[in-house]
Order: structure tokens, then C-alpha cells, then sequence
């Protein structure tokens, strides 16, 4: 990689794209809402049922000048959904402050593994067992959205509420492979315990990305 791309990178002002598209938002708490998803290469958290293994090689991705990603997010909805891969492995600085220029909405979707760059309107956190949030991303989330594989996961999701602010959105979601199985658990769950709420992957569903 050249010098000065590794430069611009550092400070955010490149990032690994791996894709960008319009769509609605399917999951958590703003499900139903018009968003346009910018995706960043780069992840080592690892989770076995990850449903874009694609993004974790950064190396696949290339680089893209920030400020173009913002141009193009301008023409599409007033939100931006900066999801990944994990994207906190990247500066957010420089793009969370050109998308708020631009009068855009800013929201994160992060496993929390990573110091936390950037300014959002809304932090969505996701945590997983092998590689758990900050402590600083705890305190920052407005919601937390554990993907629940098996019914161990509901201990995992518990011990995860107990970090987070008290109010910030509790959702539990079926892992997608395993959802039949899941899925009626889950709602008993949230039966006996209704500070949390359901997430489904409705984006699935409908059959849009």
C-alpha cells in the first residue's frame, strides 16, 4: 500500500469500502426507516453465523477517499447507517463529521471492540462473547442488540444489559440459520422479561439487501 494512502486511512479520510446501497433499515430499533449503508471492510471478532464473512479481509476492500462515500450518501435518504465488518478498526472521525455537515443522521452499528471514533445520532451496539465491548462504548450505546443463537445467549444478553445505560433499547434477535428454533423462545423470553423487545431481520423477509 502506498505511503500516502496508509496516511489518509489513518486520519479516515480513506476507508475500505466493500459496498454502499440505499435500502430500508430491517433490524432493532429503527426498523421500517429509509437508510443508505456505507460497509467497511475490516473485522476480526470472528462470529461463525457472521452473514458477510466477505467483509473481515480489509485487503479486499479498496481504499475509497471518504469524500466521496459522503457525496454519494447525500443524494439518498437524510439517514446513514456506517456498519461493517467492525468499523470501529477505522478513524470515524473525519466521516461522522462530513455526513453531520451535510445534514445527515449518523448511525453506528459496532460489536464495541473498538475505541470508539466518531459522533452519532444513534449507537447501536453488538456485542459478542469473543471479543466484548469497551467499557466506553457501553456508556455511549442507545441500543443494545444481542443476536441470540442459543439459549445460553440469554445469560450473554443479561450480563450485557447490566453494563449498558439505563436507557438504552434492549433487543434480542434469532440468529437467521437457527430462527425457527429460536424464535419462539425469544418471545417467551421477552414474555417474562419485557424490558427487552424483539428484533427480526425483516430486511430478509422482504428480500431487499
Amino acid at each position: 500500500m502506498l505511503k500516502q494512502t496508509e496516511i489518509l486511512i489513518g486520519k479516515g479520510e480513506m476507508l475500505p469500502l466493500m459496498e454502499e446501497f440505499y435500502t430500508i433499515q430491517g433490524e432493532g430499533y429503527h426498523t421500517g426507516k429509509a437508510a443508505y449503508f456505507i460497509r467497511v471492510g475490516g473485522c476480526d471478532v470472528g462470529c461463525h453465523w457472521c452473514d458477510v464473512k466477505e467483509s473481515w479481509n480489509a485487503e479486499l476492500h479498496p481504499p475509497t477517499l471518504t469524500d466521496q462515500i459522503v457525496q454519494k450518501a447525500k443524494q439518498y435518504a437524510n439517514t446513514v447507517v456506517i456498519t461493517g465488518g467492525e468499523p470501529l478498526m477505522w478513524n470515524m472521525d473525519y466521516i461522522t463529521k462530513k455526513l453531520s455537515e451535510a445534514d445527515l443522521k449518523v448511525h453506528i452499528e459496532t460489536s464495541g471492540a473498538y475505541k470508539l471514533s466518531g459522533q452519532y445520532d444513534w449507537i447501536c451496539l453488538s456485542p459478542k462473547k469473543n471479543k466484548l465491548p469497551l467499557q466506553e462504548v457501553y456508556q455511549s450505546a442507545q441500543e443494545l442488540k444481542v443476536i441470540v443463537f442459543n439459549k445460553h445467549d440469554f445469560k450473554f444478553a443479561e450480563e450485557q444489559a447490566a453494563k449498558v445505560g439505563k436507557d438504552c433499547e434492549l433487543y434480542l434477535q434469532p440468529e437467521w440459520s437457527n430462527r425457527d428454533k429460536m424464535t419462539p423462545m425469544i418471545v417467551d423470553y421477552v414474555m417474562e422479561h419485557p424490558k427487552w423487545k424483539i428484533s427480526l431481520q425483516t430486511h430478509k423477509y422482504l428480500n431487499i439487501p
